[in-house]
């Protein structure tokens, strides 16, 4: 048995109490029996428990995390590092850093539970206000910037004094900006996408290094109310081929989530996952449950997974061939993500073409392109150290990962598309679908406002064409979700006018030149489903996508939802359910 073993059948969170006795003793036939001590050399203290008193500084939290140990003191004076990091390199920094220290071995997620009970306060106060403090102009803490809302204000009263003063002329060209907009940000889309259809897959392997010389690789969970999924969650993690001691797979569990907790942590008992207890608190949002897990983080890699997520085996080892063989700049890479249930009903079909044309065209499009790509879903694999560096994840933002890929590009990283697919469920019915679209435009929205805070840095750090890109793809498909049903309205109302009312020569122009726009793009839209998808796909999806225009017009309503939301209920995280499908399809 290995002082490790010793350290995790102890059941306590009290530090020492995993190495020390009921009498306060270290175990000496479990040390006599160690072939190979993790600590090597090191003197092992045989004081009672009740006198050994924690003495960790609130100054040193970072320390502590990044070697992950902690100091206590017993009354004679002596020190003891309660550690769960025994190599060699680290084991050298304790003994110099600590000189005369005595050092103790625990089970990872011993230490872990303690630092987290220690620091509970600071940690949670960091992992909500973080990026507030440190990099305010990047957090969604604030819906707007007061030029912002200065400039909003301007518009919407000359918008005003336009249509009391000159009803006609302020009728047409709103209508002509709105048209133009609509159409000019789906022919971006589909041009985007006939690009990214020609961009080949890389057919990257998966790492062939030996099990050994493999990195450590973290894989965060953020789980609320999903007691239902995680025995099928736990079998997928288990699938992923990967050295176990290699795998830091952490679940994210909310404080007030009693059942998704105890769950998690009978599933934990075996050791292949650890349990971190998420501090209640405001707001309550999966990028704060990531940023509360990044820092208790030990891979050099680290990947998001949502509890419906089934990854392909060999993705974590296609993930680090592709880093290692990466440019320094690539910070993240993006594997895809598909439906497994996408014939279960009509939503769950267009759904899926959804799917298939924002990670199979649009996103391989903007990587050709080099211009910023706003991360979609999870399957975010990341190198942990840019992750930190960049301020981690925004907890404001209910699209944390679109966020995120934007700030990334601003300081001068890449994102990488990831010849990976991960199955995920989507909303079979109206309710689920229309709370989880309302939620994401809510963040496009959020998101367009944090990063046009100040457009000439923007310019500057990512460049003309990439601004446009934002602009087109994120700023169009706010626009084109909010103008679609107005433009249809208009439409009708040239086709069926009031009675007693005649049109201009101007109007019926305008009305046609808008017509011919809207029906042009949703011709356009339909057509993604063609040119996003591949061949066998089509085949299956194609009838379904003869109903997009009735998708799009729900999109429109989620828009709507999503702008009344960031208005009055701006934090607000609408939790998507999971294990709701009920078919597979895989």
């Amino acid at each position: 048995m290995t002082l490790l073993a010793v350290a995790s059948r102890a059941g306590t969170t009290t530090g020492l109490g995993a190495v020390l006795n009921p009498r306060g003793r270290l175990r000496a036939a479990a040390l006599r029996a160690e072939r190979h001590l993790p600590l090597a050399g090191a003197a092992y203290v045989e004081t009672p428990l009740e006198e050994a008193l924690p003495c960790a500084r609130a100054d040193d939290l970072d320390l502590y995390l990044a070697h992950r140990f902690l100091p206590y003191r017993s009354r004679s004076g002596r020190l003891w590092l309660v550690t769960s990091d025994t190599s060699i390199a680290n084991r050298a920094w304790l003994a110099s850093a600590y000189r005369g220290a005595k050092l103790v071995a625990a089970a990872p997620v011993k230490v872990q539970d303690d630092i987290a009970r220690m620091f509970r306060e600071r940690l949670s106060d960091e992992a909500v206000n973080a990026l507030a403090r440190t990099m305010p102009r990047f957090s969604a803490s604030r819906i707007a910037a007061p030029e912002q809302a200065r400039a909003l204000a301007v518009a919407g009263l000359l918008i005003a004094l336009g249509c009391v003063l000159w009803p006609s002329a302020a009728a047409h060209i709103l209508v002509l900006v709105m048209s133009l907009g609509f159409a000019t940000s789906t022919a971006y889309r589909v041009g985007l996408a006939l690009l990214g259809r020609r961009q080949r897959d890389d057919g990257e392997a998966p790492s062939g290094e030996a099990d050994g010389g493999l990195p450590v690789y973290t894989v965060l969970v953020p789980l609320y109310r999903e007691a239902n999924v995680l025995p099928e969650l736990a079998e997928a993690l288990g699938a992923i081929d990967y050295p176990r001691d290699r795998l830091d797979i952490k679940f994210l569990v909310e404080e007030d989530d009693a059942e998704t907790r105890s769950a998690a942590e009978a599933l934990s008992a075996e050791g292949a996952f650890e349990v971190l207890c998420i501090p209640d608190s405001l707001p309550r949002t999966k990028p704060k449950a990531c940023n509360y897990g990044l820092r208790f983080a030990r891979g050099a890699f680290l990947v998001i997974y949502d509890a419906e997520d089934r990854p392909e085996r060999d993705q974590l080892r296609k993930a680090v061939a592709k880093f290692r063989q990466a440019p320094p700049e690539i910070a993240c890479l993006q594997a895809r993500l598909a439906i497994h249930n996408a014939t279960e009903s009509w939503l769950a079909h267009l759904f899926a073409i959804d799917y298939a044309i924002w990670f199979k065209a649009l996103l391989p499009g903007l990587e050709k392109l080099k211009v910023p790509i706003p991360l979609g879903g999870t399957l975010n694999h990341f190198r942990t150290e840019v992750l930190r560096a960049a301020g981690g994840w925004d907890p404001f933002n209910v699209t944390e990962d679109a966020d995120l890929g934007l700030r990334l590009a601003r300081f001068g990283h890449r994102v990488a598309m990831l010849n990976s697919t991960t199955y995920e469920e989507a909303p079979p019915r109206f309710g689920p679908w229309l709370r989880q679209r309302s939620r994401w435009l809510k963040g496009y929205m959020q998101t367009w406002l944090v990063h046009m805070r100040d457009p000439r840095e923007l310019v500057r750090r990512v460049g003309l064409r990439g601004t446009l890109a934002i602009q087109l793809l994120l700023g169009g498909a706010i626009w084109s979700g909010l103008v679609n049903p107005v433009l249809w309205l208009i439409l009708a109302a040239a086709h069926f006018p009031v009675h007693g009312v005649q049109a201009t020569g101007l109007e019926n122009l305008l009305a046609w030149i808008s017509g011919t726009g809207l029906l042009l793009a949703n011709v356009l839209l339909a057509l993604l489903v063609m040119t996003g998808t591949r061949r066998e796909d089509r085949v299956a999806l194609f009838p379904h996508g003869l109903g997009i225009m009735l998708y799009w017009v729900l999109i429109s309503l989620a828009a709507y939802r999503g702008l009344w939301q960031l208005a009055l209920k701006p934090f607000h995280w609408e939790k998507t359910p999971h294990g709701q499908a009920a078919a597979s399809g895989r």
